[in-house]
């Protein structure tokens, strides 16, 4: 069995999926194999994924599920991976070419039970780093390298699969996104991350991509969003500031869902009163926009 899964989601992204392919082909490290959850494609990503199978330059599975958004198929994704690391990648972002020989390398000179995965680098296909570097030292948890190290941009998380499978996303009908990083925080509480300031993804950001949507995903995902806004007022590891940020968008996301006991069922009733008259403000402003 090899010692990575690199998996990716796609949805209609066969006309981009290639690159992706083309980038594991490159890989200097055939020490992974690729699993590719289809969340419901209706073009041919079925056929391009089986006859990339047949050319037999890596180990590919193909899995097809039901369309349910990103968050179901990280959920059954994790269901699937059985390999000691396993790390996403978009269908429209690619692996540098050393990625894995990097990932698998570093994680056999630096692996301890006290640490969860690596997070390394994703960069735009021009190589400048995406936000911020990462902090010089050995090891951090995902949720205080935002919140309390000050980095910036998306970031590369490879996880021990078996830490991540416990820890399902909600599914909730017709509502296809869900923050992905909820998983992430629940395996902070126990564990670090080891630190790699090495390049592993290149990103490139599509106009149907979620991050160039975020205020209609907002509208048309308010179940899953007041779930995880209730995670982080009641997360331990949370800040003040972003359990108070998250109150604000607790009351303004419940408003447009038409909720009633908005003070009752916050997991922060106190916060949540006090930050009550900001929330109307954004509700309007949700309202209006998207």
């Amino acid at each position: 069995m090899p010692t990575l899964t690199v998996f990716t989601l796609t949805y209609n992204r066969a006309y981009c999926l290639s690159k992706c392919y083309e980038s594991l082909i490159r890989q200097t490290s055939k020490d992974f194999e690729w699993l590719v959850i289809d969340d419901g494609s209706t073009d041919n990503t079925k056929e391009l994924v089986e006859s990339w199978r047949k050319e037999k330059k890596i180990s590919i599975r193909y899995i097809y599920k039901k369309n349910g958004g990103m968050h179901t198929g990280y959920n059954t994704a994790y269901d699937n991976i059985f390999t000691e690391l396993a790390v996403s990648i978009d269908s429209d972002d690619y692996m540098t070419d050393y990625a894995v020989e990097k990932i698998v390398s570093f994680w056999e000179k630096n692996k301890a039970p006290q640490y969860a995965g690596i997070v390394g680098l994703d960069i735009f296909p021009n190589g400048n780093v995406i936000g911020t570097e990462l902090p010089k030292q050995k090891s951090c948890k995902i949720y205080d390298l935002y919140n309390r190290l000050g980095v910036k941009g998306d970031k590369k998380q490879v996880y021990r699969p078996e830490l991540i499978r416990p820890f399902k996303s909600p599914e909730y009908d017709g509502e296809k996104l869900f923050p992905t990083c909820y998983k992430y925080f629940m395996v902070d509480l126990d564990y670090d991350m080891l630190i790699l300031n090495e390049p592993l993804c290149v990103v490139e950001y599509m106009p149907d991509g979620f991050t160039k949507n975020i205020i209609k995903s907002y509208k048309n995902n308010l179940n899953n969003y007041i779930f995880y806004r209730k995670f982080i007022m009641s997360y331990p590891n949370a800040t003040k500031k972003h359990q108070y940020r998250f109150a604000v968008h607790y009351v303004a996301e419940c408003l447009l869902a038409g909720r009633k006991n908005i003070i009752k069922e916050s997991p922060k009733k106190v916060m949540t009163l006090l930050v009550y008259p900001v929330g109307i403000l954004l509700y309007f402003y949700l309202k209006v926009k998207g």
